[in-house]
């Protein structure tokens, strides 16, 4: 079982999205509790993080250290990348 930590500037992120997609992305981070790798793929360009998670057009951008899955950005596809 991974831990799970959201930074401030995903909190931030969070806050910006309708309730909606909040709780399809609640509901997919907590399958990154599981599997982290199951369903992620690696960046090519790891300047904003290692790895992603799609949920539907939204993004989870996050890194892994031990046991601990550190969330660093959740955003829209067209703008998460910038």
């Amino acid at each position: 079982m991974y831990n799970i930590v959201l930074t401030k500037r995903a909190l931030k992120d969070i806050e910006k999205i309708n309730v909606e997609i909040k709780s399809k992305i609640g509901g997919k981070i907590e399958i990154l509790t599981k599997d982290p790798f199951g369903n992620s793929k690696k960046l090519s360009n790891s300047k904003i993080g290692t790895y992603r998670y799609r949920v539907g057009d939204y993004r989870v951008i996050f890194d892994i250290e031990n046991d601990t899955v550190i969330i660093l950005r959740i955003g829209h596809r067209k703008d998460i990348y910038k």
